[in-house]
């Protein structure tokens, strides 16, 4: 490090790492991209205002393109090639960003290889965090919260001090369902930062598990004040408030309160990023669609799918994607929605058989939610098969919560397709791990009944008794 601080032209960044500039405002550019990066903000952008600073900063170029990857891809070259262009100059630090963010962004890369070079990276600069991030975020959509974990547990030493290491370390704790190791660090984030947005969507996430819902919705309306976070973010934090006014048995007006104007409201921002609230919209209102309310939210299911006919929010997200097949599928939008499922299905045949082996099954659970969508109960049952568990399809890139959804899809096939047993089978084996939701008792309730058992009176009496405690909170 010594010889790079030698020609008198070095910085050191927020993690105290060398950066080839001598431009003083293009270190803080890049320091306020590391803030946004981390809190979810909405000025991420700010990093192109390093490379106006310093236009041959190896790191404000690197980090740039990435950047520019997701929001306007006709770019990225440029700042590639303006990185790659003065890399002889560059930091052993900005080399080794340079190697990981340059090979993400590689046409035929390997997201194993990609999680090995982030492992490279991290043990020379540990201090990185955002660099981890870049690495968790990987892993999520790889579904691997093991190896995301193991990234967390390698940096731990070297950033004790430091809040949001600890929601790092949470996330793939909660994923794994070390729900008390989880809770630990995410407490432990916001004793050192209490406004660590990843650490306090991380416990709502624990509170959520252990269906402490009262406790979870005031943790986060509390918190709420200093929510000045990006779209996804936003409203995924809604979202997760709604769930547990849902799951909680709270007034279904106070669920569509948070829909209309905690999630949908959203859109009226011109920073707002349509595809972030397009997808925590239609996975609330799936959500209420499995609960039987769709009555109630009929037509904002019809606004949202006339929004997500445009195809630019298409294939953004597979999550997403799948949503979207729901919503047009239920709105009757039938040819659209084959469109959007067939384009799903061509873009896997062109992916690296590795790739195309990985994404099986998140394309059969869509052809699934498609035909759950449209009422075709045997064709989606015929699709899950009888041995589903949506948490094999974390892939699609979705929380162990998020993915819950698509076990109560699940539920309801058995059910409508006549698999009584089959159906009783798997929600008592969801009871027993979650056993504080009425919605899950009234679907087991209702699977005693089909097969005429003479508990079921026993069965709608837990019930009962949960939404009267319940009731009796919210009073």
């Amino acid at each position: 490090m010594e010889g790079e601080r030698s020609n008198g032209m070095i910085k050191l960044d927020k993690w105290g790492y060398p950066i080839n500039t001598s431009s003083d405002d293009c270190i803080s550019a890049i320091n306020s991209y590391y803030h946004q990066i981390l809190e979810y903000g909405r000025k991420r952008s700010v990093i192109l205002e390093a490379v106006h600073h310093d236009q041959n900063c190896v790191l404000a170029n690197i980090l740039a393109a990435h950047l520019l990857s997701a929001t306007d891809p006709s770019k990225v070259p440029f700042h590639l090639n303006s990185a790659k262009s003065q890399l002889q100059h560059a930091t052993s630090y900005e080399k080794a960003v340079f190697e990981v963010v340059s090979y993400l962004l590689s046409k035929d890369r390997d997201d194993d290889v990609a999680v090995d070079l982030h492992f490279k990276l991290l043990r020379q600069f540990p201090r990185d965090l955002v660099s981890l991030k870049r690495a968790q975020i990987l892993c999520f959509y790889m579904a691997r919260p093991d190896i995301s974990l193991d990234l967390a547990e390698q940096v731990l030493p070297h950033n004790q001090e430091e809040s949001y290491i600890y929601g790092l370390l949470a996330f793939p704790l909660l994923e794994l369902d070390r729900m008390v190791d989880a809770e630990e660090a995410a407490r432990k984030g916001l004793e050192i930062y209490k406004y660590d947005l990843w650490s306090q969507h991380n416990l709502c996430h624990v509170l959520q598990y252990k269906c402490q819902f009262k406790e979870a919705t005031e943790f986060m309306e509390e918190c709420s004040l200093s929510w000045s976070c990006s779209s996804f973010m936003y409203t995924h934090n809604w979202w997760h408030v709604a769930l547990c006014y849902l799951d909680g048995h709270s007034p279904l007006s106070k669920v569509l309160e948070i829909y209309d104007n905690r999630i949908w409201k959203e859109l009226q921002r011109s920073d707002a990023v349509s595809a972030e609230v397009y997808l925590n919209a239609l996975a609330l209102l799936l959500r209420l669609d499995v609960r039987g309310q769709m009555d109630a939210v009929e037509d904002r299911l019809e606004l949202l799918a006339d929004c997500v006919t445009d195809q630019s929010v298409w294939h953004v997200e597979w999550h997403l994607d799948l949503l979207i097949l729901w919503a047009l599928a239920k709105t009757n939008r039938l040819k659209i929605a084959e469109n959007l499922l067939n384009a799903k299905k061509l873009r896997l045949s062109s992916m690296s058989m590795k790739k195309q082996q990985s994404m099986h099954k998140g394309i059969k659970l869509a052809e699934a939610v498609y035909e759950y969508g449209r009422s075709n109960y045997k064709r989606a049952l015929e699709l899950l098969t009888p041995n589903f568990d949506a948490n094999n399809c974390k892939i699609i890139g979705a929380s162990g919560e998020q993915i819950d959804v698509f076990n109560e899809v699940w539920y309801i096939v058995l059910l409508n397709s006549g698999q009584v047993l089959k159906a009783i089978e798997e929600i008592e084996k969801r009871i027993e791990k979650t056993e504080g939701i009425p919605f899950l008792w009234r679907l087991l309730e209702r699977g005693y009944r089909l097969a005429a058992r003479k508990d079921a009176t026993v069965i709608s009496e837990k019930a009962r008794n949960l939404e009267a405690a319940y009731f009796e909170q919210s009073v």
